[in-house]
């Protein structure tokens, strides 16, 4: 879900369509793809609209499992996927105090936010 919310972002950041434009959810070739192997794809994608990412911000709403144990080797997946310093991508968990979905463990949600770069050398 995570990677779902930063590719989004990073599409909808290029000014292009959704991730499920280019990878149909009834598409057979991407039942059980890894989605470091679709935000890769993604990244050609915004990579040949003539952007690189300059960082990424990303956020995991949920009560449960607890994400702090993982966190430091997703930012390091992601960062090495994006080619850009682990420095660079942030990943925060947070909960919403029982209130909501997410609260009562019925739901995750996740957001992103990223920054791109444009033109020769971005």
């Amino acid at each position: 879900m995570l990677l779902h919310a930063l590719m989004d972002a990073l599409l909808g950041a290029a000014g292009l369509r959704d991730i499920g434009f280019y990878f149909p959810p009834d598409d057979g070739r991407f039942k059980d793809i890894s989605s470091l192997k679709l935000l890769s794809r993604v990244l050609e994608i915004v990579s040949a609209e003539n952007y690189s990412v300059g960082n990424a911000d990303m956020t995991v709403i949920a009560e449960a499992p607890p994400l702090s144990p993982h966190i430091e080797a997703m930012k390091s997946n992601i960062a090495s996927v994006l080619a850009i310093p682990r420095g660079r991508v942030s990943i925060k968990a947070t909960t919403t105090e029982g209130l909501g979905l997410c609260g009562c463990g019925e739901a995750v949600a996740a957001q992103a936010t990223v920054l791109l770069r444009s033109g020769a050398g971005a």
